[in-house]
Protein backbone atom coordinates (compact mmCIF):
# COMPACT_ATOMS: atom_id res chain seq x y z
CA UNK A 1 0.00 0.00 0.00
CA UNK A 2 1.36 3.21 -0.93
CA UNK A 3 0.93 6.18 0.90
CA UNK A 4 -1.23 9.24 -0.11
CA UNK A 5 0.77 12.52 -0.45
CA UNK A 6 -1.08 15.25 -0.57
CA UNK A 7 1.71 18.32 -1.55
CA UNK A 8 3.67 20.29 0.26
CA UNK A 9 1.81 21.10 3.44
CA UNK A 10 4.38 24.47 4.13
CA UNK A 11 8.25 25.40 4.02
CA UNK A 12 9.77 26.16 7.20
CA UNK A 13 11.65 29.87 7.48
CA UNK A 14 13.57 30.76 10.40
CA UNK A 15 13.83 34.59 11.01
CA UNK A 16 14.95 36.73 14.32
CA UNK A 17 11.12 37.91 14.65
CA UNK A 18 7.99 35.86 13.61
CA UNK A 19 5.39 38.69 14.48
CA UNK A 20 7.50 40.69 12.06
CA UNK A 21 7.76 38.26 9.43
CA UNK A 22 4.08 37.29 9.63
CA UNK A 23 2.97 40.95 9.03
CA UNK A 24 5.03 41.24 6.42
CA UNK A 25 4.15 37.74 4.53
CA UNK A 26 0.04 38.77 4.97
CA UNK A 27 0.12 42.41 3.08
CA UNK A 28 2.41 41.33 0.53
CA UNK A 29 1.33 37.19 0.08
CA UNK A 30 -1.40 37.09 1.31
CA UNK A 31 -0.83 34.83 4.17
CA UNK A 32 -3.06 35.97 6.58
CA UNK A 33 -4.62 32.74 8.32
CA UNK A 34 -2.75 31.37 11.35
CA UNK A 35 -3.27 27.51 11.40
CA UNK A 36 -1.63 26.95 14.70
CA UNK A 37 0.84 28.40 16.43
CA UNK A 38 3.26 26.97 19.33
CA UNK A 39 5.94 28.12 21.87
CA UNK A 40 7.63 25.10 23.12
CA UNK A 41 11.12 22.82 23.57
CA UNK A 42 12.29 21.12 20.14
CA UNK A 43 13.23 18.19 22.40
CA UNK A 44 13.05 15.67 19.18
CA UNK A 45 15.17 17.72 16.89
CA UNK A 46 18.72 17.94 19.14
CA UNK A 47 20.05 15.95 15.89
CA UNK A 48 20.16 19.00 14.22
CA UNK A 49 20.62 21.75 17.01
CA UNK A 50 23.74 20.63 18.33
CA UNK A 51 22.64 18.12 20.41
CA UNK A 52 20.60 20.59 22.96
CA UNK A 53 17.25 21.00 23.10
CA UNK A 54 16.19 24.71 21.81
CA UNK A 55 13.56 26.39 22.59
CA UNK A 56 11.43 28.13 19.93
CA UNK A 57 8.00 29.56 18.64
CA UNK A 58 6.20 28.40 15.18
CA UNK A 59 2.97 29.35 13.39
CA UNK A 60 1.76 27.90 10.36
CA UNK A 61 0.69 30.71 8.42
CA UNK A 62 -1.96 30.18 5.18
CA UNK A 63 -2.70 31.55 1.89
CA UNK A 64 -6.78 29.72 1.26
CA UNK A 65 -7.00 30.78 -2.13
CA UNK A 66 -4.85 27.44 -1.85
CA UNK A 67 -1.24 26.13 -1.68
CA UNK A 68 1.30 25.62 1.16
CA UNK A 69 2.19 27.73 3.96
CA UNK A 70 4.89 29.27 6.07
CA UNK A 71 5.65 27.56 8.87
CA UNK A 72 7.27 30.74 10.85
CA UNK A 73 10.16 29.63 12.86
CA UNK A 74 11.73 31.83 15.37
CA UNK A 75 14.31 30.76 18.35
CA UNK A 76 13.54 32.04 21.48
CA UNK A 77 16.35 30.29 23.15
CA UNK A 78 19.53 31.48 21.25
CA UNK A 79 20.12 33.87 18.56
CA UNK A 80 19.55 32.50 14.89
CA UNK A 81 22.44 32.77 12.59
CA UNK A 82 22.33 33.77 8.79
CA UNK A 83 24.37 31.79 6.39
CA UNK A 84 27.70 32.27 6.06
CA UNK A 85 28.08 32.77 2.66
CA UNK A 86 25.77 33.94 -0.11
CA UNK A 87 22.63 31.96 -0.80
CA UNK A 88 23.56 31.28 -4.62
CA UNK A 89 22.11 28.77 -7.04
CA UNK A 90 25.35 26.81 -7.09
CA UNK A 91 24.34 26.08 -3.55
CA UNK A 92 21.92 22.67 -2.70
CA UNK A 93 19.04 23.09 -0.89
CA UNK A 94 15.72 24.81 -0.50
CA UNK A 95 16.95 27.89 -2.94
CA UNK A 96 13.30 29.65 -3.41
CA UNK A 97 9.82 28.94 -2.82
CA UNK A 98 7.20 28.74 -5.42
CA UNK A 99 4.03 30.47 -4.84
CA UNK A 100 0.92 30.49 -7.32
CA UNK A 101 0.26 33.36 -8.83
CA UNK A 102 -2.97 34.03 -10.92
CA UNK A 103 -1.19 37.98 -13.07
CA UNK A 104 2.09 38.18 -12.68
CA UNK A 105 2.73 40.66 -14.84
CA UNK A 106 0.19 42.45 -12.03
CA UNK A 107 1.68 41.12 -8.92
CA UNK A 108 5.23 41.71 -10.19
CA UNK A 109 4.13 45.86 -10.51
CA UNK A 110 2.20 45.85 -7.31
CA UNK A 111 4.79 44.01 -5.45
CA UNK A 112 7.39 47.06 -7.32
CA UNK A 113 5.55 50.01 -6.14
CA UNK A 114 5.32 48.81 -2.47
CA UNK A 115 9.46 48.45 -2.46
CA UNK A 116 9.09 44.84 -2.57
CA UNK A 117 12.87 43.73 -3.86
CA UNK A 118 12.49 42.24 -7.42
CA UNK A 119 15.48 39.74 -8.73
CA UNK A 120 14.13 39.43 -12.19
CA UNK A 121 12.36 40.35 -14.89
CA UNK A 122 8.78 38.66 -15.61
CA UNK A 123 9.63 36.35 -18.18
CA UNK A 124 8.21 32.90 -19.34
CA UNK A 125 9.99 30.14 -17.81
CA UNK A 126 11.13 26.77 -20.27
CA UNK A 127 8.08 25.00 -19.40
CA UNK A 128 6.09 28.40 -21.00
CA UNK A 129 4.57 29.84 -17.54
CA UNK A 130 5.41 33.87 -16.70
CA UNK A 131 7.15 33.91 -13.36
CA UNK A 132 9.32 36.48 -12.08
CA UNK A 133 11.27 35.74 -8.19
CA UNK A 134 11.13 38.74 -5.83
CA UNK A 135 13.26 38.87 -1.87
CA UNK A 136 11.16 38.80 1.68
CA UNK A 137 13.33 41.62 3.38
CA UNK A 138 15.30 38.88 4.78
CA UNK A 139 16.93 37.96 1.33
CA UNK A 140 14.84 34.82 1.09
CA UNK A 141 14.02 34.66 -2.49
CA UNK A 142 10.32 33.85 -3.74
CA UNK A 143 9.13 32.95 -7.10
CA UNK A 144 5.68 34.13 -8.38
CA UNK A 145 4.83 31.29 -10.75
CA UNK A 146 1.84 31.47 -12.89
CA UNK A 147 -0.89 28.99 -11.97
CA UNK A 148 -4.24 27.37 -13.09
CA UNK A 149 -5.14 25.83 -9.98
CA UNK A 150 -7.06 28.08 -7.25
CA UNK A 151 -9.42 26.70 -4.28
CA UNK A 152 -10.51 30.23 -3.93
CA UNK A 153 -10.46 33.98 -4.54
CA UNK A 154 -9.86 36.91 -2.63
CA UNK A 155 -9.91 40.33 -4.41
CA UNK A 156 -6.67 42.86 -5.02
CA UNK A 157 -4.15 39.68 -3.87
CA UNK A 158 -3.12 37.72 -6.99
CA UNK A 159 -0.83 35.41 -4.96
CA UNK A 160 -1.38 32.36 -3.21
CA UNK A 161 -0.33 30.13 -1.32
CA UNK A 162 2.99 27.62 -1.88
CA UNK A 163 2.98 25.70 -4.77
CA UNK A 164 6.29 24.38 -5.47
CA UNK A 165 9.76 25.00 -4.23
CA UNK A 166 13.35 25.24 -6.19
CA UNK A 167 15.52 22.97 -4.98
CA UNK A 168 20.22 23.05 -5.59
CA UNK A 169 20.97 19.87 -5.97
CA UNK A 170 24.69 18.62 -6.81
CA UNK A 171 24.11 15.27 -9.15
CA UNK A 172 20.55 15.68 -11.35
CA UNK A 173 20.36 11.60 -11.79
CA UNK A 174 20.06 10.96 -8.43
CA UNK A 175 18.38 13.57 -7.11
CA UNK A 176 15.24 12.95 -10.07
CA UNK A 177 15.58 8.93 -8.36
CA UNK A 178 14.85 10.56 -4.58
CA UNK A 179 12.05 13.02 -6.43
CA UNK A 180 10.21 10.36 -8.11
CA UNK A 181 10.87 7.75 -5.44
CA UNK A 182 10.12 8.92 -2.34
CA UNK A 183 8.52 12.39 -2.60
CA UNK A 184 6.20 10.88 -5.76
CA UNK A 185 6.76 13.51 -8.15
CA UNK A 186 7.07 11.15 -11.36
CA UNK A 187 6.61 13.51 -14.34
CA UNK A 188 8.80 15.16 -15.78
CA UNK A 189 7.65 18.91 -17.68
CA UNK A 190 10.99 19.85 -18.74
CA UNK A 191 14.81 19.19 -18.50
CA UNK A 192 17.77 20.63 -20.11
CA UNK A 193 20.96 22.56 -19.69
CA UNK A 194 22.08 25.51 -21.15
CA UNK A 195 22.42 28.98 -19.75
CA UNK A 196 18.65 30.43 -19.01
CA UNK A 197 17.77 33.68 -19.63
CA UNK A 198 14.45 34.09 -17.43
CA UNK A 199 17.00 33.28 -14.39
CA UNK A 200 19.04 36.32 -14.79
CA UNK A 201 19.39 38.31 -12.08
CA UNK A 202 19.96 35.73 -9.74
CA UNK A 203 23.21 34.62 -8.17
CA UNK A 204 24.65 31.50 -9.43
CA UNK A 205 22.69 32.00 -12.67
CA UNK A 206 25.53 33.65 -14.99
CA UNK A 207 26.93 29.95 -16.90
CA UNK A 208 24.98 27.06 -18.27
CA UNK A 209 22.47 25.32 -15.69
CA UNK A 210 20.82 21.56 -15.27
CA UNK A 211 17.19 22.14 -14.72
CA UNK A 212 14.59 20.08 -14.72
CA UNK A 213 10.44 20.62 -13.20
CA UNK A 214 8.86 17.65 -11.89
CA UNK A 215 5.21 16.91 -10.82
CA UNK A 216 3.15 14.46 -9.58
CA UNK A 217 0.35 12.31 -12.03
CA UNK A 218 -1.22 11.14 -9.00
CA UNK A 219 -4.23 13.41 -8.66
CA UNK A 220 -4.98 15.59 -5.93
CA UNK A 221 -5.84 13.80 -2.58
CA UNK A 222 -6.08 13.41 1.28
CA UNK A 223 -8.55 15.88 3.78
CA UNK A 224 -6.45 18.94 2.51
CA UNK A 225 -5.34 18.00 -1.02
CA UNK A 226 -7.99 20.38 -2.75
CA UNK A 227 -6.16 23.39 -0.49
CA UNK A 228 -2.86 22.12 -1.31
CA UNK A 229 -3.38 21.96 -4.33
CA UNK A 230 -1.29 20.53 -6.95
CA UNK A 231 2.88 21.25 -6.86
CA UNK A 232 6.31 21.17 -8.17
CA UNK A 233 9.64 20.73 -7.94
CA UNK A 234 12.44 22.66 -9.91
CA UNK A 235 15.82 21.02 -9.52
CA UNK A 236 18.70 22.89 -10.44
CA UNK A 237 22.00 21.71 -10.90
CA UNK A 238 25.45 24.09 -11.07
CA UNK A 239 27.72 22.00 -13.24
CA UNK A 240 31.38 22.49 -12.32
CA UNK A 241 30.59 25.47 -9.20
CA UNK A 242 29.14 23.75 -7.00
CA UNK A 243 29.28 25.61 -3.33
CA UNK A 244 28.27 22.77 -0.98
CA UNK A 245 25.08 23.26 1.37
CA UNK A 246 23.33 26.45 1.23
CA UNK A 247 22.52 25.46 5.41
CA UNK A 248 25.75 23.88 5.86
CA UNK A 249 27.31 24.29 9.79
CA UNK A 250 24.36 26.02 11.25
CA UNK A 251 21.31 24.43 13.33
CA UNK A 252 18.08 23.87 12.34
CA UNK A 253 15.92 26.47 12.54
CA UNK A 254 18.40 29.45 12.16
CA UNK A 255 17.63 32.63 9.16
CA UNK A 256 16.37 30.75 5.80
CA UNK A 257 14.23 28.39 4.47
CA UNK A 258 15.16 25.58 6.98
CA UNK A 259 13.20 22.41 5.45
CA UNK A 260 10.49 21.63 3.37
CA UNK A 261 7.35 19.88 4.78
CA UNK A 262 4.81 17.14 2.77
CA UNK A 263 1.22 16.30 3.81
CA UNK A 264 0.84 12.77 4.05
CA UNK A 265 -1.87 10.13 4.64
CA UNK A 266 -0.42 6.69 6.12
CA UNK A 267 3.38 7.50 7.93
CA UNK A 268 4.24 3.85 8.38
CA UNK A 269 3.61 3.23 4.22
CA UNK A 270 5.76 6.54 3.81
CA UNK A 271 8.61 5.34 6.13
CA UNK A 272 9.56 1.87 4.51
CA UNK A 273 9.26 3.50 1.04
CA UNK A 274 11.76 6.25 2.35
CA UNK A 275 13.67 3.68 3.79
CA UNK A 276 13.41 1.04 0.86
CA UNK A 277 14.87 4.00 -1.38
CA UNK A 278 17.76 4.11 1.45
CA UNK A 279 16.81 7.44 2.95
CA UNK A 280 15.36 6.16 6.50
CA UNK A 281 13.88 9.12 8.77
CA UNK A 282 15.82 10.30 11.05
CA UNK A 283 13.33 12.09 13.28
CA UNK A 284 10.55 10.00 13.86
CA UNK A 285 7.53 11.69 16.62
CA UNK A 286 6.64 8.26 16.75
CA UNK A 287 2.99 9.15 18.33
CA UNK A 288 0.92 12.05 17.98
CA UNK A 289 2.99 15.25 18.90
CA UNK A 290 0.79 18.75 19.82
CA UNK A 291 1.40 21.98 18.08
CA UNK A 292 -0.40 24.37 20.01
CA UNK A 293 -4.12 23.48 18.50
CA UNK A 294 -2.87 20.86 16.05
CA UNK A 295 -1.69 17.59 16.94
CA UNK A 296 -0.12 14.68 14.40
CA UNK A 297 2.67 12.69 13.24
CA UNK A 298 5.76 13.76 12.39
CA UNK A 299 9.33 12.61 10.54
CA UNK A 300 12.31 13.92 8.85
CA UNK A 301 14.93 12.54 6.82
CA UNK A 302 17.03 14.25 4.58
CA UNK A 303 17.20 14.20 0.36
CA UNK A 304 20.67 13.16 -1.10
CA UNK A 305 22.46 16.63 -0.73
CA UNK A 306 21.11 16.40 3.21
CA UNK A 307 18.53 19.06 2.69
CA UNK A 308 15.73 18.32 5.17
CA UNK A 309 12.85 17.02 4.22
CA UNK A 310 9.51 16.98 6.99
CA UNK A 311 6.27 14.62 6.54
CA UNK A 312 3.47 15.17 8.67
CA UNK A 313 0.18 13.37 8.90
CA UNK A 314 -2.43 15.57 10.68
CA UNK A 315 -4.67 13.97 13.38
CA UNK A 316 -6.19 16.62 15.26
CA UNK A 317 -6.66 20.40 13.20
CA UNK A 318 -9.04 23.75 14.82
CA UNK A 319 -11.96 24.00 12.80
CA UNK A 320 -13.62 26.69 14.26
CA UNK A 321 -11.61 27.22 17.37
CA UNK A 322 -13.71 30.62 18.77
CA UNK A 323 -16.72 27.90 19.39
CA UNK A 324 -14.02 25.08 20.31
CA UNK A 325 -14.36 23.00 17.44
CA UNK A 326 -11.68 20.36 16.63
CA UNK A 327 -11.58 17.88 14.14
CA UNK A 328 -9.89 14.27 14.79
CA UNK A 329 -8.98 12.93 10.94
CA UNK A 330 -8.24 9.59 12.94
CA UNK A 331 -11.81 9.05 13.17
CA UNK A 332 -12.14 9.43 9.10
CA UNK A 333 -12.01 6.98 6.29
CA UNK A 334 -7.80 7.33 5.80
CA UNK A 335 -7.55 10.21 3.09
CA UNK A 336 -11.02 10.99 3.11
CA UNK A 337 -11.09 15.14 1.68
CA UNK A 338 -12.11 17.33 3.83
CA UNK A 339 -14.98 19.42 2.11
CA UNK A 340 -14.77 22.90 0.97
CA UNK A 341 -16.61 24.49 3.78
CA UNK A 342 -14.95 23.16 6.44
CA UNK A 343 -11.65 24.22 4.97
CA UNK A 344 -12.53 27.91 4.39
CA UNK A 345 -13.55 27.76 8.14
CA UNK A 346 -10.56 27.88 8.89
CA UNK A 347 -9.95 31.37 8.20
CA UNK A 348 -11.67 32.25 11.52
CA UNK A 349 -8.17 31.04 12.99
CA UNK A 350 -7.08 34.46 15.06
CA UNK A 351 -5.38 36.95 12.15
CA UNK A 352 -2.18 37.64 14.81
CA UNK A 353 0.64 35.94 16.00
CA UNK A 354 0.27 35.81 20.20
CA UNK A 355 4.56 36.44 20.54
CA UNK A 356 5.33 39.71 20.08
CA UNK A 357 9.24 40.56 19.87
Amino acid sequence: MQPIRSGIQQVGVGVASAAEAFRWYKKHFGFDTILFEDKAPATLMTRYTGGTVQQRYALLAMNLQGGGGLEIWQYTSRSPQPAPKPVTLAGTGVFAVKLRCRDVAAAARRLREAGVTMCTDVAPDPAGRLHVYVADPYGNRFELTEDPYWFGKRRGQPVGGVCGVVLGVSDMERSLQFCKGVLGYDEVLFRGENHYADLEGLPGAEGPLRRALLRSSAPVAGPFGRLLGPTQLELVEVPGRQEGPLFGGRYWGDLGFIHVCFDVCGMMQQAQCCAAAGYPMTVNSEDSFSMGQAAGHFCYNEDPDGTLIEYVETHRVPILRKLGWYLDLRKRPAGRPLPDWMLRCLRFSPRAPQLES
